[in-house]
């Protein structure tokens, strides 16, 4: 995997845990968050690219100097995040992998089978993971707030649509965007700063990017992860799943 750079999204406050740290430090049985996907990468001798916004000083101070940081000053959502970090990706990668700093459970096996799903096909130029619940019920209504995987007739990926721009039949779709994407460096240089921010939130969405790629005449690759893997923390109660994941 020398020819893949991995990017950490890390820059959001924890507003709706009721906390002014940055998210990415809320703990999970006595350890912060991030700890836990910067050891999953250990595994597999990847040092990622950590994107850092809201009291980045507080994170570089919790895990050290021998991280690489980006500051994302202004937080204009992930397609900017991902646009401020381009520029420190080693000119040796073939790959980009983006993951976010407040799902700890996606594990090594994962990543590289993301990672190796996207180096064999030739005909896209991303790849992404995707997660499918048979309902949101229990620790799976988490996933409700996700943006929705839309497929053609031919079962092709055709756009994800967010959940604050879905309507209500898109809804009721159970095929969802955990934001595991990877990506062809090259490409993604070029299409990064075509993302707009044409939508409810006035943000930049690094998934309106599968939508430049359909535009550009591409098929999109994909697979299936584990639903688990993709949960995120929002919320106090989704942390308490999360909490009893990782205790299993």
């Amino acid at each position: 995997m020398k020819d893949l750079e991995i990017i950490i999204l890390a820059a959001g406050k924890g507003t709706r845990m009721n906390s002014d740290k940055p998210k990415v430090l809320t703990e999970i049985n006595d350890r912060p968050m991030l700890s836990y996907l910067l050891d999953t990468l250990k595994k597999i001798r990847k040092e990622p690219l950590l994107v850092l916004g809201y009291k980045a000083d507080e994170v570089k101070k919790i895990f050290g100097k021998n991280h690489r940081y980006v500051l994302q000053e202004q937080q204009l959502g992930t397609g900017h995040a991902v646009h401020e970090a381009i520029s420190d990706v080693s000119p040796l990668s073939k790959y980009v992998m983006v993951l976010y700093g407040d799902q700890p459970l996606i594990n090594e096996q994962t990543i590289e089978k993301l990672y190796e799903s996207h180096k064999k096909q030739k005909r896209s130029p991303v790849t992404l993971g995707t997660v499918v619940v048979d309902d949101f019920c229990d620790w799976r209504k988490n996933f409700f707030d996700f943006g929705r995987i839309i497929r053609n007739d031919k079962n092709k990926i055709e756009k994800i649509i967010e959940k604050k721009d879905a309507t209500t039949s898109e809804l009721e779709i159970k095929e969802l965007n955990p934001s595991y994407f990877c990506f062809n460096f090259k490409w993604l240089i070029k299409n990064i700063t075509k993302i707009g921010k044409k939508n409810v939130q006035g943000e930049y969405y690094l998934t309106d990017i599968i939508g430049i790629a359909k535009n550009q005449g591409f098929e999109l690759n994909s697979i299936i992860i584990p639903a688990h893997e993709a949960l995120g923390v929002n919320s106090i109660e989704q942390l308490e799943h999360i909490k009893k994941f990782i205790k299993k």
